[in-house]
């Protein structure tokens, strides 16, 4: 059926040109943006309308070159918005490549893993035990069967399908017993088949449901939420206070349009509009860079929770260790066989017999890795002839629940029949029927082994006569051979992570099926507190309370069950833990739906444990984990800095825009002028603060509170205070100049420098809460030094250049004049650093 089914494999040209026809096999982004979709945002944001405003004030007043300025700064904004908002659909696609569902395909008559995106119809695809189906598919082979089609049914009871023998049946609807169909975004369960595509992306059946999803967004994130209730909240504010400022200065002058256009100005000054920006510059800058460091984020929200995780739960095997098994000793009788290093063969003749019944224990063509490490062994010490000659395998007894071992059954030349039984010792044992004496002696045997951080298992035979094979393996009538043991090397780069972990007051639970005595070994090499160890016979036992107040001091648990990491997870969420959990069966992914952040392994994870998850581990690596926690602080980290600069830079700039209508002055800050702040501003925020390097301290900090506010009590006092020390320094300038008898061009060329300088003040005191001025200066940031090089440059165009200072209504500025403006912003710097010791403790909270 295989040979057949790699027969009807289409070619890869026709695939092409299918994909080209029907499109790629996914449903429309609702999400997905193009330019001219990001423009048509942008011109409708509030900060493009009022520049809009103000160019037609400009136009009423005459000014023809400031309304020319005014639209071409619109545009200024606009095109800077569409490039920043264009790179993050960018990133996006990228990712989305990244989480489509891999599939697969036998195409020009060989197995290929493809993207599930590049399914098209006619593609056969090979579907297996916790894959996710990439489209909706015919089957063409395969004995049991079975779906959980709960996605599309709402019914959890698995449906059983058989393969099909008329292609011409007509599809049938999601749900139906001894069905040939199966459909796209369903779970197979048991078994495995050959199947052909008959309905991909819109046209298949969770695509007709899809398509009536499109308009529905998605919740946005805690920090999202927060944001935007800000941002609307100070928009409400700005719009009042800046209606009241125009009422209020055209009564009291008489000038209406004036009055109108340093409304406009001052509701552009109050306005906020680059806090969502940032965040989600952020968010998707955040997530491609830890996609850089081999982890893929499936959800922006699991970013915010990083920072927060208290515990982190880790399978052993490929997680903390290499996931290469090799046997290490073997033990016949009372005979101990030590093969690490250079140990040579084996010679005897029981341990020879026990290497080849352990070979012939696994199948033929294994994939598992301690199965491997046997045929490995076989390999090494045995004839070629005698490591691979059992005869033909008749049948096997599958590893289970009721007797954790398995055995296969070869009918060798003699007509006779071998059975190699492989599995744990206890169950090996009880195969075996050992008397009291000989169990005690094996108990004690692997306790020493694992106590060595080794797996072990024990190897049987048996040689019946060519008669019919019982039912079960209890009935075998086994011969005790001996025990091996495996060991998996711990991963290098470990104990250092859990020792990183520790410093950020996370703590490592490691959760493994092996024996209490292998996880004590390997915890105490990486690095993990052990103490006392609970079982899974031990957890069984316990009702949930119980098991709530024993997983606070419990870091090993060993022998567990898939279905018992659910209820460690659940504990240790009701105990008020942040729990980050690690995945890779279909067994694991209600697990890692219930942690508060469940990561999967990319590698050799199902497509369950990968879709239930909310990280995806490219490399199967417990170091990249803590990569992660540590990307993860950092981005939190920055866009803490990057919102408070954003507050703070907004209070000078509505000071000044409300200090004439306070004083009698005339308009200092007009519209120009603050789009050309905000065109500063936004590149700043966004870039050069994303593009921070990560804090000293970042991981010796406990973790941060989960319902703590990004805008914090601390933060919003510490930019009020920073925003007021730059408004009082920029007032101080103005006062002088009017005290000197300045020219009103003249004085507000110098506030100009002011503020452009004290917005660089304000990026130099928000760069580091934790460290000196002198160190947050010489910290590593070539962005931020190439934006505010760019920046510095469009201020002395527009100072030296006569057409753009009309343009700005600027007058020549007295080098000497400028020393006042450095010296002004020089002592807001050093007055704000020696302020800042009293709220680092709180900032960085």
């Amino acid at each position: 059926m295989d040979a057949f089914s790699e027969g009807r494999g289409l070619a890869g040209s026709e695939a092409a040109l299918r994909l080209k026809q029907d499109g790629p096999n996914e449903l429309p982004h609702a999400g997905h943006r193009t330019a001219w979709r990001i423009v048509r945002e942008v011109l409708k944001e509030p900060m493009f309308l009022m520049l809009l405003a103000a160019g037609g004030i400009y136009l009423l007043l005459g000014e023809r070159s400031e309304a020319l300025l005014i639209v071409g700064l619109a545009s200024a904004s606009v095109l800077i918005t569409v490039i920043q908002e264009a790179r993050s659909e960018r990133v996006l696609e990228a990712l989305r490549d990244l989480t489509s569902p891999r599939a697969l395909v036998i195409r020009d008559g060989r197995r290929q893993r493809i993207a599930g995106r590049d399914v098209v119809r006619g593609d056969v695809v090979v579907l297996a035990e916790g894959d996710r189906i990439p489209a909706d598919a015919v089957l063409l082979s395969g004995q049991v069967f079975e779906t959980d089609e709960s996605l599309l049914t709402g019914e959890s009871v698995p449906v059983r399908k058989r393969a099909s023998n008329d292609g011409a049946i007509e599809p049938v609807a999601p749900g139906g017993e001894e069905s040939p169909f199966v459909f796209a975004g369903t779970l197979v369960v048991r078994g495995q088949s050959i199947a052909e595509v008959i309905a991909t992306g819109a046209r298949s059946e969770i695509g007709k449901i899809g398509k009536t999803l499109e308009g529905i967004a998605r919740e946005a994130p805690r920090l999202a939420r927060q944001t935007n209730r800000l941002a609307k909240g100070l928009a409400i504010i700005g719009l009042g206070v800046s209606a009241l400022f125009t009422v209020l200065d055209g009564a009291l002058r008489g000038a209406w349009l004036e009055a109108l256009l340093g409304g406009v100005a001052l509701s552009m000054s109050l306005l906020p509009e680059e806090l969502p920006l940032v965040l989600t510059v952020f968010l998707v800058m955040g997530a491609w860079r830890i996609t850089k460091a081999g982890v893929l984020t499936r959800r922006a929200s699991a970013i915010e929770s990083l920072g927060s995780a208290t515990v982190l739960c880790t399978d052993k095997t490929g997680t903390l260790t290499e996931n290469r098994m090799t046997i290490v000793e073997l033990r016949v009788g009372e005979a101990v066989v030590d093969l690490r290093g250079d140990a040579g063969p084996p010679g005897d003749a029981p341990t020879g017999r026990m290497i080849r019944i352990g070979r012939l224990a696994c199948p033929p063509d294994p994939f598992d890795p301690m199965e491997k490490a046997f045929h490995v062994l076989a390999g090494q010490h045995l004839a070629a002839d005698a490591a691979m000659d059992g005869g033909d395998l008749v049948r096997d007894y599958p590893f289970g629940s009721d007797v954790l071992a398995m055995s296969n059954v070869w009918r060798q030349a003699d007509g006779s029949l071998l059975v190699a039984t492989k599995g744990a010792p206890e169950a090996v044992a009880d195969l075996c029927r050992l008397d009291p004496v000989r169990r005690a002696a094996l108990r004690q045997a692997t306790d020493d082994m694992a106590a060595r951080g080794m797996r072990v298992l024990g190897i049987a035979q048996a040689v019946r006569p060519a008669e019919p094979l019982p039912a079960s393996q209890r009935e075998l009538a086994l011969e005790f051979l001996g025990l091996v043991g495996l060991s998996d090397p711990l991963r290098a780069t470990v104990p250092r992570a859990v020792g990183e972990c520790r410093s950020a007051g996370i703590r490592v639970v490691m959760i493994t099926g092996d024996y209490p005595a292998t996880a004590r070994a390997i915890a105490d090499e990486a690095g993990i507190e052990t103490g006392a160890i609970l079982s899974g016979d031990d957890l069984a036992r316990m009702t949930d309370d119980a098991l709530v107040a024993q997983v606070g001091r419990v870091n090993v648990f060993a022998r567990i069950r898939p279905d018992q990491k659910l209820r460690i997870v659940r504990a240790l969420r009701r105990r008020g833990d942040v729990v980050a959990m690690t995945g890779d069966g279909v067994n694991d992914a209600p697990a890692l739906k219930a942690a508060d952040i469940g990561i999967a392994m990319g590698g050799r994870g199902s497509d369950v444990a990968r879709e239930a998850s909310a990280i995806v581990l490219l490399r199967d690596d417990f170091g990249s984990i803590v990569q992660t926690i540590r990307l993860g602080r950092r981005i939190y980290d920055n866009i803490h800095k990057a919102m408070g600069f954003v507050m703070a830079i907004h209070v000078p700039i509505a000071g000044l825009a409300i200090l004439p209508l306070l004083s009698g002055l005339p308009l200092i800050l007009m519209p120009v002028h603050i789009a050309f702040l905000e065109i500063i501003i936004d590149p700043i925020c966004s870039i050069a603060f994303e593009a921070e390097p990560e804090e000293r301290d970042l991981m010796t900090r406990r973790p941060r509170d989960p319902g703590a506010a990004l805008f914090s009590p601390a933060l919003i006092a510490w930019s009020l205070v920073q925003g007021a020390a730059v408004l009082l320094a920029a007032a101080a300038i103005l006062f002088l100049c009017v005290g000197r008898g300045m020219p009103e061009g003249e004085a507000r060329a110098l506030v100009l420098v002011t503020l452009v300088l004290g917005d660089i003040t304000l990026i130099l005191i928000n760069r580091s809460f934790s460290t000196s001025l002198v160190r947050a200066f010489l910290r590593p940031n070539r962005t931020l030094l190439l934006i505010l090089g760019v920046d510095i440059g469009l201020l002395a165009l527009i100072l030296l250049l006569p057409p753009l200072r009309g343009l700005f209504r600027l007058g020549t500025v007295a080098p000497q004049d400028l020393a006042y403006c450095v010296l002004a912003n020089a002592v807001v710097l050093a007055t704000m650093e020696f302020f800042k010791r009293f709220w680092r403790t709180a900032l960085r909270t």
